[in-house]
């Protein structure tokens, strides 16, 4: 296997080791050799792990790129999440008592560099943490009160690194970098009540108030004991045997720290975190569309070296869109050159890579339903009055906000609209996904892949009524059932 050390300083990186190349995170970013490599392990060193820096990017479409990537993408989420972080410490509680017990002062600092610590009396927690959180460079802060808690687990970059250590960390490295395999943190299996998570005023739920009437009886009549939660109610998990997320998901809001719970406890779940992860970044899906040669308009990931590239691809108008964005939240069309400027720029005040579409106009996009890699509705969404897109935010009238729908049996959809959205469901895995297809010129492209898509009464459900709920909690029995519940 080939090894990519990715590092924000590569001068600082003297390893001379068989099949191991070290690059820069804007090189892994942007060079397309690195895209087109197979069986590629990447270590990823950045400075920077932040939403939407080039670090967290680099473990995205590490991941996109089918290459195996420490730390993973979901390695970085979990770190940021204070309660993901206190959860997951509750797993070695035991080891935290019993290494710091002949400490003398309230409040304890630990370095880990690839799972060790200069001390070897810190070894074993020192490796227990890294197994949960998979970061190369660690700082664990720990409080005594009543005994010993994490009050906090960061990131460091090599700087922060104190002199004295390098030797050391150096030699960590040389270890942990000529291993053959690399331990991860697995999960349970679990067994029979159902959680639906549910947010008040969510601005773009993914079913309406009788959709979920719909699953709490249809899945009562399943077996299932079932309770509708919400956000708040992240510490009661645990007692349930099923999760079903039906909140908008963001990385950065309770569904995904629901999901890596919910994971962690071996609950069954609809949706994965890894899909979470990956569908609520466009720069990951267009990555891995590209690679898995699915059709799509005209796309770029783009960068600031790149940005004035972007219209010779793309034409005008161009669209533009958030890395995170989601129901045609944070998508932008840009008209005029003028107007891709100005649109760009702002852009790249909070994520440094923007996906750049061409626009592509259809009377309705396709979208199919698609339960562990078997469709099981189709619908066609028409565009909101007036408007380019289905949603349409900032229609006056809540009416106009979005367009007419009809549905079809899964076996009328045209072949082509089918076979890529088939294609498409298989990059993410076994979960739940609303793939949306547009026909243009006679062509079938894909222009999104959705974790969580609306099941709402009287939409989704319009062809193959109670079937579309009974199968999404029959693929639940099944994870419940399964000896291998991944």
């Amino acid at each position: 296997m080939n090894k990519l050390i990715v590092v924000s300083q590569p001068e600082k990186w003297p390893f001379i080791m068989d099949h191991t190349s070290i690059i820069t995170s804007q090189d892994y970013l942007t060079n397309s050799l690195y895209s087109e490599l197979k069986n590629v392990r990447v270590f990823n060193l950045s400075d920077k792990y932040s939403y939407q820096s080039k670090g967290y990017y680099v473990s995205l479409l590490a991941e996109a790129r089918g290459h195996t990537s420490i730390p993973t993408i979901s390695n970085l989420v979990d770190l940021g999440e204070k309660k993901l972080v206190k959860i997951v410490s509750e797993d070695f509680e035991e080891e935290i008592q019993k290494s710091l017990k002949f400490i003398k002062s309230q409040e304890f600092t630990l370095s880990i560099y690839f799972g060790q610590n200069v001390a070897q009396k810190y070894r074993e927690l020192s490796s227990i943490i890294f197994r949960h959180f998979q970061i190369p460079f660690l700082r664990v802060i720990f409080k005594h009160t009543t005994k010993w808690n994490i009050k906090s687990i960061k990131a460091i970059s090599l700087t922060e690194i104190p002199s004295e250590h390098l030797e050391s960390m150096h030699y960590f490295a040389s270890e942990f970098f000529s291993k053959k395999r690399y331990d991860s943190p697995k999960a349970n299996k679990a067994e029979y009540d159902l959680a639906i998570l549910v947010q008040n005023n969510d601005p773009a739920p993914p079913s309406n108030p009788k959709a979920i009437k719909k699953f709490i009886d249809l899945a009562e009549k399943m077996n299932f004991y079932v309770e509708v939660i919400s956000p708040k109610d992240l510490y009661r998990l645990s007692s349930f045997d099923a999760l079903f997320i039906r909140q908008s998901t963001e990385v950065n809001n309770e569904a995904y720290a629901f999901a890596r719970k919910a994971l962690q406890d071996g609950l069954a779940i609809v949706d994965y975190p890894d899909a979470i992860l990956k569908c609520c970044n466009k720069v990951f899906m267009a990555e891995a569309l590209n690679k898995n040669g699915i059709p799509t308009p005209k796309t770029m990931i783009v960068h600031k070296d790149n940005k004035h590239e972007v219209l010779k691809v793309t034409g005008l108008p161009c669209v533009l869109k958030s890395p995170d964005s989601t129901f045609s939240f944070g998508v932008k069309k840009a008209k005029t050159e003028e107007e891709y400027v100005t649109l760009i720029t702002e852009m790249f005040k909070t994520s440094d890579l923007i996906i750049a579409q061409e626009f592509t106009y259809s009377e309705y996009d396709w979208r199919i339903g698609i339960m562990d890699n078997k469709p099981f509705y189709a619908c066609r969404y028409f565009m909101a009055k007036g408007h380019w897109q289905i949603y349409n935010w900032s229609a006056e009238k809540k009416d106009d906000q979005d367009g007419n729908a009809d549905c079809f049996a899964v076996e009328d959809v045209p072949e082509q609209v089918m076979k890529v959205a088939l294609k498409s469901a298989k990059i993410m895995g076994k979960g739940l996904y609303g793939i949306d297809v547009k026909v243009v010129n006679g062509k079938a492209l894909v222009i999104e892949i959705n974790d969580n898509p609306n099941i709402d009464l009287g939409v989704e459900d319009g062809f193959y009524g109670d079937a579309v709920y009974t199968t999404i909690l029959q693929a639940f029995k099944n994870r419940l059932n399964s000896k291998q519940d991944s």
